[in-house]
């Protein structure tokens, strides 16, 4: 329903399990609940800001999840897709790694790394990268993959994984073309597929 509120930071305020900002756009003021991480970079009042949103509708209320990152919306997003994923654990997880890193450890099938994050056992987290992992390889099998022409120096593979992680993200076509070919030309041979996913989603974000 939403993509971003572009507005406003009027103020925020937090209690002992949550993060909210409320920017106002439009004469309305948009309360949202965010990272701990964005939390700490939203200082100064009456400055317009950017948040990517989230609708989350329960049966009991009507919420908006907001991120200053499209990268870290979208995998909130993708992360929430998993059974037994709310939004109070997509928000921590987030808010313990980046997205580049996230993916790397579902790629890397290293369920050890995410039980770092608050509230995450390594049954739930055995869950996650299942579930990730078999969107991840449905994208690769899909015929809305992307060609892009990989200089031979490159791990093909790698290319492609990191590739498939931006499909699965949302981006389209166009933007996973111009991101991959801009990232590879700035990184070398060696570079693995959380590198090239990483510099990608830096150039995705400007």
């Amino acid at each position: 329903m939403y993509d971003y509120i572009k507005g406003l930071f009027s103020y925020k305020n937090a209690d002992t399990k949550s993060f909210f900002v409320t920017i106002e756009a439009c004469g309305i003021g948009y309360m949202l609940e965010i990272m701990q991480r964005d939390f700490a970079l939203l200082n100064e009042e009456n400055t317009e800001v950017r948040m990517y949103t989230v609708l989350i509708h329960k049966e009991d209320k009507m919420s908006l999840c907001g991120f200053l990152k499209r990268e870290d919306r979208d995998m909130f997003n993708v992360l929430t897709s998993v059974s037994g994923v709310g939004s109070k654990m997509a928000l921590a997880l987030l808010n313990s790694f980046q997205v580049s890193n996230l993916v790397g450890f579902v790629l890397d099938e290293n369920h050890k790394a995410l039980t770092n994050a608050k509230g995450v056992g390594q049954k739930l987290a055995q869950k996650i990268i299942l579930e990730l992992k078999g969107k991840l390889n449905s994208y690769k099998d899909s015929s809305i993959r992307t060609q892009i022409n990989v200089p031979k120096i490159f791990n093909e593979q790698n290319v492609e994984d990191a590739q498939m992680v931006l499909v699965s993200l949302g981006y389209d076509n166009s933007e996973i073309n111009s991101a991959l070919e801009s990232a590879l030309k700035s990184l070398d041979a060696s570079s693995s597929a959380e590198e090239i996913l990483k510099k990608s989603l830096q150039i995705l974000s400007v």
